[in-house]
């Protein structure tokens, strides 16, 4: 099983670009073949996007969507998961406990035959400080909120995503500029260590101990020319992913957002 997970900026915006209009006007065109990769599910991040808004042209024909939208700002944030028909799904729906989580449309929750699926455009946390402590709940929240999944299914979680944390040094180009930067802080970092001590493990970073690779570059300063980049999307999983055989591919090459496509490709 192949996933796919993108961060889109805006996925009018890419539509505009010409380049993509066929990436996802004719079934996500060459990312679904990639390297003879069929795309199984397809996770997108960052959509801006309501559900009709996405129905207008977005949905790739063989999937069923799933999306999730701001409630309070329209054109805001927003998730999608496009599941092939070809496999068993259904929405997992999040709890009215986890408020925090469920406002911003950053969250969609799918159960597969094996897995249970998230994706997630985590908060960035930058602008005035009460971003930070809501992004810094939100994933309290969100480490509740998989514990619980974990407990209730018995299966596999892979959650994956737009993290808006580089975990360690080597997982952005430049690391003492930004100790204190959001994105860099000392309290976020520690919010992926308690994931990893939950026992998720960050999927690329397993297979890669050593490797520098980026996701993520920032447009106005031309970033992405220099790969002067970031490592903010990822793909987690629990110890039965994580002992199987997989690969994690960064599609550095795919243009359209400030983020580049991730996959990680699963040997059942």
């Amino acid at each position: 099983m192949n996933i796919l997970s993108w961060n889109v900026n805006g996925i009018r915006s890419i539509q505009r670009k010409e380049v993509l209009n066929t990436l996802f006007l004719k079934g996500f065109g060459d990312v679904l073949h990639l390297s003879d990769k069929h795309i199984d599910i397809i996770g997108l991040q960052e959509t801006k996007a309501t559900y009709t808004e996405l129905a207008t042209g977005f949905f790739p024909e063989g999937y069923v969507v799933y999306h999730n939208s701001a409630t309070e700002r329209k054109g805001y944030s927003g998730t999608a998961v496009f599941v092939s028909k070809s496999l068993f799904s259904k929405r997992i729906n999040l709890s009215v406990t986890y408020e925090t989580l469920n406002t911003e449309g950053r969250l969609v929750c799918v159960e597969t035959d094996k897995y249970v699926l998230i994706n997630g455009y985590f908060p960035n946390g930058g602008g005035k400080p009460e971003r930070l402590i809501y992004k810094l709940r939100f994933y309290d929240q969100f480490v509740d909120l998989l514990m619980s999944l974990k407990k209730k299914y018995k299966k596999e979680i892979v959650f994956f995503g737009d993290l808006n944390i580089a975990h360690k040094e080597i997982d952005l180009a430049r690391p003492k500029e930004n100790e204190k930067h959001v994105g860099f802080l000392p309290e976020e970092r520690k919010k992926l260590d308690l994931l990893i001590n939950r026992g998720f493990y960050d999927l690329y970073r397993e297979k890669y101990p050593t490797s520098v690779a980026y996701t993520w570059w920032d447009m106005k300063t031309r970033s992405r020319d220099r790969d002067i980049g970031w490592r903010i999307d990822a793909f987690y999983g629990t110890r039965g992913v994580s002992d199987s055989k997989y690969d994690v591919l960064i599609l550095k090459d795919i243009l359209g957002s400030d983020h580049c496509p991730i996959v990680l490709a699963l040997e059942d």
